[in-house]
């Protein structure tokens, strides 16, 4: 479908992949592990589902300091958009061993929901609403750059 192992060119993100065992008739089984194929120990998991309006949604929209996230889309798709403040750049998720990884300072949103969307989400940190850059212009004078290129991986 439409995940790719293109290149990500924005800072701070990368695709992950998780262990997928297909177990015969049996369906497929996959692992996620701290400190494994989750570069981080898992202090919080959250889901984003039921998306009543799902093709107007637009979450995220905003950075984090400190915390790190790796997201995986367990059913339907959605579009991460990807902005290190000098490239942006747009990744579809639509397979639940497939994910990406978004470190700190990296301002990201999620739309384009598919109806039956589940959009699952390991996170380094504790919910800290001081951890959060909710601004876009203050998220550009955090990290100091001139917004130059975008790119989109289908």
């Amino acid at each position: 479908m439409g995940y790719s192992m293109n290149t990500i060119y924005v800072k701070n993100a990368r695709w992950i992949s998780i262990t997928k065992i297909i177990d015969g008739h049996d369906g497929i089984l996959s692992v996620a592990n701290e400190m494994g194929n989750i570069p981080f120990d898992i202090k919080r998991v959250y889901y984003i589902y039921n998306l009543i309006n799902h093709r107007n949604v637009m979450r995220g929209k905003h950075a984090h300091k400190s915390l790190e996230q790796v997201m995986f889309c367990l059913n339907g798709q959605c579009s991460v958009t990807l902005d290190d403040g000098n490239r942006r750049q747009n990744i579809i998720l639509d397979q639940p061993d497939k994910g990406i990884f978004l470190g700190t300072h990296l301002w990201h949103t999620m739309q384009e929901f598919n109806s039956n969307c589940i959009l699952l989400v390991f996170a380094s940190q504790l919910y800290n609403e001081d951890d959060y850059i909710r601004n876009y212009d203050e998220f550009l004078e955090t990290v100091k750059v001139p917004r130059l290129i975008s790119h989109t991986i289908k």
